[in-house]
């Protein structure tokens, strides 16, 4: 029996990232989206409808091609790129293992080199420029308090914004030495 296109992709979603490695909802739409993107353009790339892709069509050579595809016509940055190589190298990995043919192709996506990128400069406020912001919200008004208090908690507590959107009640501690829970970025 011959394993199909569509088979591969359910059991890679369904069976090897969700169930196997256990990834997070949003780790799984990150592999789709790639994937996604991927499918979208080897069908164009061999005009044809994505119905009509096999698991044949996707190559070494279609890899290359997405990956410039990002880079100059989307115009992603080296980091984008480089996210998607690795979805893509964790997808050919589990193809190959599925489908021993395609283990050559799984090999020479293996090898496709990540881009170095230079981290970005990590800038931060002075304390002057931190009084000055203070300083310059509002003193009256219905969100006064909230909004100091906000910025003081992310000031104190060094928590990235999306790690203050996802704090619950049951992650804070206002006993006589108060705390917080904070949870980072895969819930470290």
């Amino acid at each position: 029996m011959t394993i199909t296109l569509s088979q591969i992709l359910h059991s890679f979603f369904e069976d090897h990232l969700k169930l196997q490695k256990g990834l997070q909802p949003t780790s799984i739409r990150s592999y789709r989206d790639t994937v996604r993107l991927f499918l979208c353009h080897v069908a164009q790339d061999q005009r044809r409808r994505i119905t009509q892709i096999r698991l044949q069509d996707l190559t070494f050579e279609q890899t290359q091609r997405f990956l410039q595809h990002l880079e100059v016509d989307r115009h992603n940055h080296v980091q984008t790129r480089n996210q998607r190589l690795c979805a893509l190298r964790t997808f050919f990995d589990y193809v190959a293992y599925r489908v021993p043919e395609m283990l050559p192709t799984g090999q020479q996506v293996a090898l496709i080199p990540a881009k170095r990128v230079h981290p970005a400069e990590t800038q931060f406020m002075e304390r002057q420029e931190l009084t000055a912001l203070f300083r310059s919200l509002p003193k009256q008004g219905r969100h006064v308090l909230r909004d100091r208090t906000l910025l003081s908690f992310l000031y104190n507590t060094g928590a990235r914004v999306q790690e203050v959107v996802e704090l619950r009640r049951s992650h804070l501690d206002l006993g006589a030495s108060p705390r917080v829970q904070l949870h980072g970025k895969g819930d470290k």
